[in-house]
C-alpha cells in the first residue's frame, strides 16, 4: 500500500473507533411518529464509513470489459471520481449519502471533510473522464442498472441542495446523468421482460430511482418511458410469488421493489387496488409474510447481502405504507422490524458490509422519516 494511501485507511480507521466509543454512549437513531429517525451522532458515525473508503483505490472490483491493453491501469485512470469503496456503484451511492447527510445535518463535526472530498472527487475534468468509458463500445452497459441508478439519484440529492457547492457539484455531474438518462430510454425501448432478481440488475429499483430523477429534472422522455415500461412489465402482475424469497445472495426484494415502483406510476386509488392483488399477504391482520433475512457470516461478500435486504426491505414498506389506509401502521410496524433489525449490523468491522451498508441505513431511514 502506498504511504499517501496508508495514511489515509489509517486516518480513517481511527475516525471509525472514535465515532464507534461516541456511539457506545449516544443512540444512533430514534424512535419518532411510528418510524425511525436518524440522530445527529448516528448521522456522524454513518458518515465515517464512506469517508473511510471514497479516496482509498485498493480493493477494488471493477466490472469493465478490456477491449485492448489501453486499460490494464489503476482504476483510478479511468473512474477518478468513483474509484473508492470497492466498486464504482458502492462509491456513487457513497457520494450520495455524505450530500444527504449534509443536507440534513449542516453542523456535523465532518462537514468540512466532507465538502472537501466531494469537491475533490465530483470536478467537471473527473466527470468527463468518467463518461469516456461509457463510450466505449464493449462498456456502454456498464452499471447497467443498478449503478447508473444511484448515479441519478445522486444527481438528484446534488440539484435540491441549496448550497453553493451544491449547485457547482450538481453542473458537474449532469453529463453524466443525461448520458443515463439517454441510456436507460434506449435500453427500455429494447428491453422485452422485466429483470426480476434481488441483486444489482433489479429493473423495479432502478426504475425508482430514475423516476425520481425524471421529476426533479423535469426529464420527461425519460420519464414517459418509465412509465411505458413500468406499466408494460408490472401493471398486470398478481400474486408476487413472496414465498420465493429471499434469495441466498439477495439485497432487494423483487416484489417489494415492484410495489414500491408502482406507487410512483399508478393513480393512488389504482395503485391501492394493484397493491391488494399483487401483495394480498399485506393486508392480513397479522402480517405473516417477509421474515427477518438470516446472514450468518459478515465476512462474506455476497452473504452480508442480506443485511442490505433487511434495510431496502424497510424502506419498500416505509414507502408502500404510505399508500394503503387503515393497513399503513402494521405495514409500518414491519418495516420498522427490518430497520431494527438491520441497523446494529451496519459497521459489523468488515468492509465486505461496511463499504456499502451505510447508504441503505440512510436511504431507508429516509423512507421512514417521510413515512407518517
Amino acid at each position: 500500500m502506498k504511504r499517501n494511501s496508508l495514511f489515509r485507511y489509517t486516518i480513517g480507521v481511527a475516525m471509525l473507533m472514535a465515532s464507534h466509543t461516541a456511539m457506545a454512549q449516544k443512540p444512533m437513531y430514534e424512535a419518532k411518529n411510528g418510524g425511525l429517525t436518524l440522530t445527529t451522532e448516528g448521522a456522524a458515525h454513518l458518515s465515517t464509513l464512506p469517508l473511510k473508503c471514497m479516496q482509498q483505490p485498493y480493493p477494488y472490483k471493477t466490472g469493465i470489459v478490456y477491449s485492448d491493453s489501453s486499460l490494464l491501469v489503476a482504476p483510478s485512470n479511468y473512474h477518478p471520481a468513483f474509484y473508492g469503496c470497492f466498486d464504482w456503484h458502492s462509491s456513487v451511492h457513497g457520494h450520495w449519502m455524505l450530500v444527504k447527510l449534509l443536507k440534513t445535518f449542516p453542523n456535523l463535526p465532518q462537514a468540512k471533510l466532507i465538502r472537501q472530498k466531494l469537491a475533490e472527487n465530483l470536478t467537471a475534468a473527473n466527470i468527463r473522464k468518467e463518461i469516456q468509458i461509457f463510450h466505449n463500445r464493449e462498456n456502454r452497459g456498464f452499471e447497467r442498472i443498478y449503478g447508473w441508478s444511484w448515479l441519478l439519484q445522486l444527481e438528484t440529492e446534488l440539484r435540491t441542495w441549496e448550497d453553493p457547492l451544491g449547485e457547482e457539484l450538481a453542473d458537474n455531474v449532469q453529463p453524466l446523468a443525461n448520458l443515463f438518462s439517454t441510456s436507460y430510454i434506449a435500453f427500455l425501448k429494447n428491453l422485452a421482460y422485466p429483470i426480476r432478481v434481488g441483486e444489482h440488475t433489479n429493473l423495479a429499483f432502478g426504475l425508482s430511482l430514475a423516476w425520481d430523477y425524471a421529476q426533479e429534472a423535469y426529464d420527461e422522455p425519460l420519464s414517459n418511458a418509465i412509465k411505458a415500461a413500468a406499466m408494460r412489465f408490472y401493471a398486470k402482475d398478481v400474486n408476487a410469488p413472496v414465498t420465493y424469497e429471499p434469495g441466498g445472495y439477495d439485497f432487494l426484494s423483487p416484489s417489494l421493489e415492484e410495489a414500491d415502483l408502482m406507487w410512483r406510476i399508478l393513480p393512488a386509488a389504482d395503485y391501492k387496488v394493484w397493491l391488494k392483488k399483487f401483495l394480498p399477504g399485506l393486508f392480513q391482520q397479522n402480517i405473516t409474510i417477509f421474515e427477518i433475512a438470516e446472514v450468518r457470516d459478515r465476512t462474506d461478500g455476497k452473504l452480508v447481502h442480506l443485511d442490505g435486504l433487511n434495510l431496502s426491505r424497510a424502506w419498500c414498506l416505509f414507502n408502500i405504507a404510505e399508500h394503503t389506509g387503515a393497513q399503513a401502521p402494521a405495514i409500518r410496524a414491519l418495516a420498522v422490524k427490518h430497520l431494527e433489525a438491520a441497523f446494529p449490523n451496519v459497521v459489523s468491522g468488515n468492509y465486505a458490509g461496511d463499504h456499502w451498508l451505510a447508504s441503505f441505513a440512510v436511504y431507508a431511514l429516509t423512507a421512514s422519516k417521510n413515512s407518517k
